[in-house]
């Protein structure tokens, strides 16, 4: 059963855990098993598991592709190489959860907490993604044209955005993609690749950006305190923030 949880608007808007007793078995146990939703999948119907406990279990490598996992707790659940393209992931719960070299193409994942989720060489590529990915393992995953930007229409619960705070993002691409107003604060993204993307407002306060790219990229407003960066990326970053501050090398 799925669990509303009442949260001020004026409370961080992906500040949820503290709300929630992760004890409970709604988010500690599956209700499903891996057959029963192989056998789901074989029915043909378009798969819908959502606000479902799917906590724990391996389903790496499943054809998930177009199912809705709306509010579905995934916590430390193995999708490893499963393909989620055009997913529906909104307030789904990924905490811990392992989506390394999964496939989310066009997947919507809004509101969702993917804290600590180990999602190396994922394909996020043309996705909505508004989640809280803290501490996220996300080197080498691919965000082309993804859209991590912050939703500045729907800010009841605060402001929705990509959180990257402190993940790991060494080697990812984001060539294309939307990070207006997304948190990168403390991120580890050397080697990154940010060509033609925006970072319009975006905050990479104490990131590590060394080697990281910037060409044809729209960095107005992008804080850039405590940052490294390459010197010679200095001239693609009109308008970044903070500048005389950053840890040029």
């Amino acid at each position: 059963m799925a669990i509303a949880l009442a949260i001020p608007a004026s409370a961080p808007a992906q500040d949820m855990l503290r709300n929630v007793d992760l004890a409970q078995p709604a988010y500690s146990q599956a209700e499903l098993s891996r057959a029963d939703i192989e056998a789901k999948i074989a029915a043909g119907a378009r798969l819908d598991l959502s606000a479902k406990s799917l906590n724990g279990l391996d389903l790496s490598g499943l054809d998930l592709a177009g199912a809705n996992l709306r509010a579905a707790r995934l916590i430390k659940t193995k999708l490893a190489g499963a393909k989620l393209d055009g997913a529906i992931l909104d307030q789904a719960w990924l905490l811990e959860a392992d989506l390394s070299g999964a496939s989310l193409r066009g997947a919507h994942v809004f509101a969702a907490q993917m804290q600590r989720a180990k999602a190396a060489k994922a394909d996020f590529s043309e996705s909505r993604l508004a989640a809280d990915m803290t501490g996220a393992d996300l080197a080498g995953a691919v965000f082309q044209k993804a859209d991590l930007s912050a939703d500045m229409k729907n800010q009841s619960m605060g402001l929705m955005r990509a959180v990257l705070r402190s993940a790991k993002l060494e080697g990812a691409r984001f060539d294309g993609a939307d990070l207006s107003r997304a948190d990168l604060r403390f991120a580890r993204a050397a080697g990154a690749d940010f060509s033609g993307a925006s970072l319009k407002d975006a905050d990479a306060a104490g990131a590590d950006l060394a080697g990281a790219r910037f060409v044809g990229a729209v960095t107005e407003g992008l804080s850039l305190d405590s940052a490294q960066i390459d010197k010679s990326a200095v001239g693609d970053l009109k308008g970044a923030l903070d500048l005389d501050r950053a840890r040029l090398r």
